[in-house]
């Protein structure tokens, strides 16, 4: 078996794709990796409070790390961060990591330029399924997720800090991706096959913010600043772990 880390967003993909390499006999999952905002102390992009992202892990098992990031940084900085971190992971024996992408070509030649590097093996589990079958099987699997960031120019307020659910799929407006793969929208999952125990939360403040060309969502770090056409505001939705 190959000794092989899991780069976790704490949203849907990262679950179903998790999901199904653990029943993969070639892979020894025992790193799950997620980039945090050191500043907010939340998952990059996502907005989740970093206490619901331990617990996760807590209930998956894996053994978890972070890699933490400024509000604001460069893609020269992100990289060779990123680099540094696998470098380490490489150094303790990991050959091969997995992510949760589905259709991005380019992002996927990012990923996989940037670990050849350092000779680390990436695989992608969902890659080129259709995301409507996924979203559906994900539900009918038992898993359990609440929208925590949709994208202003697609959804309005009220797809934040919604249940999935067969009814959300049909809600979504014809322009945005069932399974959000273009950055529409992000999740945070409490349920499912994965976890031990689900994870209890109630659900904050909704708030509106403004997204920066400089700061660094790592769905998006293949494109060049210059070139990427940045979207400005995201609906975020607070969740608040029950103590």
């Amino acid at each position: 078996m190959h000794k092989t880390y899991f780069n976790w967003s704490s949203g849907k993909d990262s679950s179903l794709a998790l999901y199904y390499a653990l029943q993969q006999k070639e892979f020894d999952i025992s790193r799950l990796i997620t980039t945090v905002n050191q500043e907010y102390k939340r998952v990059s992009m996502h907005g989740l409070r970093e206490e619901l992202l331990d617990l996760q892990a807590i209930n998956i098992g894996i053994l978890h790390q972070k890699i933490q990031f400024p509000a604001q940084v460069s893609m020269d900085s992100y990289n060779e961060t990123m680099k540094r971190a696998v470098l380490e992971l490489k150094e303790e024996g990991y050959t091969h990591c997995i992510f949760g992408d589905i259709f991005l070509e380019d992002l996927r030649t990012y990923r996989e330029k940037q670990l050849e590097i350092v000779n680390i093996k990436a695989s992608f589990p969902l890659w080129k399924r259709d995301t409507k079958e996924l979203l559906l099987e994900f539900l009918d699997l038992g898993f359990k997720a609440i929208t925590v960031c949709v994208n202003a120019k697609y959804l309005d307020e009220n797809f934040c800090g919604r249940l999935l659910d067969k009814q959300f799929l049909e809600d979504l407006p014809s322009n945005v991706d069932p399974c959000g793969e273009n950055g529409e929208f992000h999740t945070f999952v409490f349920d499912g096959p994965i976890f031990t125990n689900p994870i209890d939360f109630e659900i904050g403040e909704k708030v509106l913010r403004g997204y920066e060309p400089s700061q660094n969502d790592d769905d998006d770090c293949f494109v060049d600043d210059k070139e990427k056409k940045w979207d400005t505001a995201f609906w975020y939705c607070d969740l608040i772990p029950k103590k």
